[in-house]
């Protein structure tokens, strides 16, 4: 098991800090948002794409355990707990996980803002 020794809550830049053997690692909170372990995001076995998280805020963080973290989103989302491991393998696979995320978005023609995912209707 992974657990971080310094976890730090930026709340100004949206970012979670963790601190692994004296390696940061800065995870911005949309990032954590949309790869939340919840069923919401991860659905039954077949992830459900998050689309118009740009800009969501991370209000607090609370411990689950000696487990895990509960990260409790401005956009109300907080029933995904974090572990340890988790934690590690997000800091651990950033870069791909970002560019993966960033490509089935483009993929299904969705987008991080907010403001696109609202459907317009003009009569």
């Amino acid at each position: 098991m992974h657990i971080p020794s310094a976890i730090t809550l930026h709340k100004a830049s949206k970012a979670l800090v963790l601190t692994y053997e004296g390696q940061e690692f800065r995870l911005p909170a949309e990032f954590l948002r949309v790869h939340s372990p919840s069923a919401e995001v991860q659905g039954h076995g077949q992830p459900i794409l998050q689309t118009g998280k740009l800009g969501v805020a991370l209000e607090r963080i609370e411990p689950a355990g000696n487990y895990a973290l509960k990260l409790c989103f401005d956009d109300g989302h907080d029933s995904g707990l974090f572990t340890w491991d988790y934690l590690y393998e997000l800091a651990q696979r950033q870069d791909a996980l970002w560019a993966d995320y960033l490509q089935a978005l483009d993929a299904a023609g969705k987008t991080r803002d907010p403001s696109e995912s609202v459907v317009r209707l003009m009569l």
